[in-house]
């Protein structure tokens, strides 16, 4: 009887996906709901030891989830507990993958409650260690790998440090694209009013004037070649599109519709690795080294090591303060209670650093709300859905202004309505050319509909009301005039190929216009003035570029345009370093 019992049991936990092994471990297999679909795991593991975790389905985004299905099981198993940190800016994969080992283990018929409890922080000294280059860069966001592939170019030795498991920064989140003016992907559309000039009017006028001229200037003279330079390492950006706040069509991004900023870091990776660029990942730069008045390396910590970095160069790139509450709201304490769109990483480290050593900032306090934001789980809903021709209405189901307006007037605007929030709605013709929207779908952000009243009925507005409104939308865009708000761009095709979509969606911070003080060749400046010899800056963690408000897609720009001068002009100064001085 008791063997019969046995097989019964064996035969039971078989069909459930565990195994059994001649030394007592069972191997299970659990799923979990990832970013971009199921992600299944196999466990082996007895009623005290987890002996081991693997990743068997995936579908995750490279360079965010997929970090943590190449880390996390390792650190599961070492931990032998699901209660270890996940991976900084990969939560979701990482709850997946804890998810799924969890229902492994109920599966195998193994308790996990004695896996659930939170693994004591090894304690362990540090070693010290000293490494030197030409160019050190620190940050390993868009900013840090631009300009480490185009210091390399120009013959420097190059070191990266990253504080996180995985380089990207901010830079993956961006979802649009890049504003470019006069480049061969325009004029090939035919495009012969977004120029040089334009782009510098609207940016001016996008940031209220508040932005700094010169860097301005320099940013949209640069753009073309900018673009230029991406296509040849890999990265073309053939599409053109406008996007919030201009009139003019700047906007560039991947001929396949992926968000920009994970295509761009990830070729930006690729070329960093052809090029030999080391890069120290979970590495944090502490302090700004100083010799003579000059930067002359810095100071790091990770877990197993105290560096001492000497470097020729120094290029800051490490990003903003959005998700540094603190420092945010010392400048403007009502965003204290707000979501964030930036990665954990966004504390301003570059700037406090820099700060330290006597470098000027400026516009600080200029913090920018992005108006599509969806709460639930802070993800950004790109501009370019509107650029394409969605639309935002009200709990009451009615558009409430110019949706394509500049991101602080629509964010403005937005807090004004019912709730403090609003939808984005667009149809399947949109969905079928856009990558950002099925992604969105499929993570369930989307509630959708066969027609315009169910769709209103499902989010609870009043039926008739948005009815009337989408018709009213789409006559606008055959008649090519929005009487009602005067948006003038993403007026292409209108919103009425079902099924329908809306998101609900509310302003988040998204972006710190302030930063440290940089001149036009990226060198940053102190409190007097002055350049500090041996210390660039690129990215968000500088100030100037944006004034008040920055424009959609000019992020992207920014990085790649003062990333490429800084890996420049920091390789020229090393480089110089070894020149003997004329007798």
């Amino acid at each position: 009887m008791k063997k019969i019992l046995s097989f019964v049991l064996v035969l039971a936990m078989l069909m459930l996906g565990a195994a059994f092994a001649e030394d007592g471990k069972v191997t299970a297999t659990g799923v979990g709901q990832g970013i971009e679909g199921d992600v299944v795991v196999q466990v082996t593991a007895d009623a005290t030891t987890l002996y081991d975790v693997q990743v068997l389905e995936q579908n995750e985004t490279v360079g965010i989830g997929s970090v943590a299905v190449e880390q996390l099981p390792g650190a599961i198993v070492a931990a032998n507990s699901i209660a270890v940190d996940g991976i900084a800016s990969a939560t979701v994969t990482s709850d997946a993958i804890k998810t799924a080992v969890e229902q492994a283990l109920v599966s195998a018929g193994i308790d996990p409650a004695p896996f659930k409890v939170k693994p004591e922080a090894a304690a362990g000294e540090r070693t010290p260690e000293t490494l030197a280059c030409d160019v050190l860069v620190v940050g390993a966001g868009g900013a840090g790998l631009t300009a480490a592939v185009r210091a390399k170019q120009e013959g420097a030795t190059v070191l990266v440090l990253e504080k996180m498991p995985m380089v990207g920064g901010n830079s993956v989140k961006a979802s649009g694209g890049m504003n470019c003016a006069g480049t061969k992907f325009q004029e090939a559309a035919g495009i012969t009013d977004s120029g040089v000039r334009e782009f510098v009017e609207d940016t001016m006028n996008g940031g209220h004037y508040l932005n700094d001229l010169g860097l301005v200037a320099t940013m949209a003279i640069n753009s073309s070649d900018a673009v230029d330079w991406l296509d040849s390492i890999g990265a073309p950006l053939p599409k053109v599109a406008a996007t919030g706040g201009t009139v003019h069509k700047y906007l560039h991004s991947p001929e396949d519709g992926s968000p920009v900023g994970r295509y761009l870091v990830e070729k930006l990776s690729q070329e960093a690795e052809r090029q030999g660029i080391e890069i120290l990942l979970n590495t944090k730069a502490t302090e700004i080294l100083m010799a003579d008045g000059a930067a002359v390396g810095v100071k790091a910590e990770s877990a197993e090591h105290d560096y001492t970095i000497n470097a020729k160069a120094v290029i800051l790139a490490t990003g903003g303060f959005g998700a540094n509450f603190e420092l945010m709201c010392s400048f403007n304490p009502s965003l204290r209670n707000a979501v964030t769109t930036n990665t954990p990483a966004a504390t301003g480290d570059g700037i406090l650093m820099a700060e330290a050593i006597g470098a000027a900032t400026v516009d600080m306090e200029k913090i920018q709300l992005h108006p599509t934001v969806y709460q639930e789980t802070s993800m950004l809903v790109s501009e370019k859905m509107r650029s394409l021709g969605s639309i935002l209405v009200n709990q009451e189901g009615k558009r409430f202004c110019n949706d394509l307006s500049t991101r602080d007037a629509v964010s403005a605007a937005e807090l004004e309505q019912t709730g403090g929030y609003a939808y984005i709605v667009f149809d399947q013709n949109l969905v079928d050319n856009n990558k950002s929207a099925k992604e969105y779908i499929a993570q369930g952000m989307a509630t959708q509909a066969d027609t315009y009243e169910e769709l209103a009925k499902a989010i609870g507005v009043d039926e008739a009301t948005f009815a009337e409104t989408m018709a009213t939308w789409n006559a606008a865009v055959a008649a090519g005039e929005d009487a009602e708000f005067g948006r003038n761009n993403g007026m292409d095709a209108d919103l009425s190929t079902a099924p329908y979509y809306a998101i609900k969606i509310a302003p988040g911070i998204h972006h710190t216009m302030g930063g440290i003080k940089i001149d036009t060749g990226t060198e940053v400046l102190s409190t007097d003035g002055s350049v500090i010899p041996g210390l660039f800056a690129a990215g968000e963690t500088t100030g100037g570029v944006h004034g008040g408000n920055r424009i959609g897609g000019n992020a992207v720009c920014d990085f790649v345009v003062f990333g490429r001068i800084a890996g420049a002009n920091a390789a020229a100064y090393a480089l110089a370093q070894d020149v003997a001085p004329a007798a």
